[in-house]
């Protein structure tokens, strides 16, 4: 067996495709975009490759060689700040012409689907009890904890504001010298001045951060962690790139 990204697998599903009487085939992706780009390159008879996982905002797509033709590989930025909007002309099941481009989605214009919006509603409007205390979903999500004073943001290789604000929170309330977060992209951005409520919060950790330890570690081993880390992002094989960001 093997896992990772399989070049030859998704040959075989694009083949299979074709031979059912697909006339356009469209490849919706969780790989990133390097990732995307060196298998827009290997596999034949991809028409368009639209990603995600790393979060691009691509205002144009880059248009890839393969041994059959060409294949279109673009991402549209992360948390529904853009809709990708890709209109391709087709002829005899070839492409002939295409339209890319980012449409900026403005969430408060747009009027909310009525059975999504009551799902929603219904999640939040519950009392849930954790660790002893029953609390209702909206009313703690909308709790004020802080007045922002700076950018917030999560995103970079290397740092981000918000990771920068959590690590420093997790040295303080555990009286540790160093802390880790988990390389992740999700969550949005705070400007100066605006209130951080406690959903803010569970944007940002709402996936792994319950689950906080205190370790001892020597500093050969935070060096091999960090070294491990940097190979995960910036290892010259896209293939090896296993996502995620440095943050300390």
């Amino acid at each position: 067996w093997t896992f990772g990204i399989n070049p030859e697998d998704m040959q075989d599903v694009v083949d299979k495709a074709r031979k059912e009487g697909a006339e356009c085939v469209v490849v919706l992706s969780h790989n990133g975009m390097d990732v995307d780009l060196k298998m827009a390159a290997q596999v034949t008879g991809i028409d368009a490759i639209m990603g995600g996982h790393t979060h691009d905002a691509i205002p144009h797509p880059t248009i890839v060689k393969n041994a059959g033709g060409k294949t279109i590989v673009t991402n549209a930025g992360s948390n529904t700040k853009y809709l990708g909007v890709l209109d391709m002309d087709f002829k005899n099941g070839k492409l002939q012409d295409f339209k890319y481009h980012l449409l900026p989605v403005f969430a408060d214009f747009i009027e909310p689907d009525k059975e999504m919006q009551a799902l929603i509603d219904k999640l939040l409007n519950q009392d849930v009890t954790f660790q002893g205390k029953t609390f209702n979903v909206k009313k703690r999500y909308n709790e004020v904890v802080a007045t922002n004073d700076s950018l917030l943001y999560r995103r970079g290789n290397f740092a981000g504001s918000w990771d920068q604000l959590i690590c420093q929170a997790i040295i303080d309330q555990n009286d540790c010298e160093i802390s880790f977060s988990p390389g992740v992209r999700w969550g949005t951005s705070l400007i100066p001045g605006e209130p951080i409520k406690y959903g803010d919060l569970m944007t940002e950790v709402g996936l792994t951060y319950p689950n906080v330890t205190v370790n001892e570690f020597t500093g050969e081993q935070i060096k091999g962690i960090l070294e491990d880390v940097c190979d995960n992002i910036f290892n010259k094989d896209p293939y090896y790139q296993h996502g995620g960001d440095m943050k300390l």
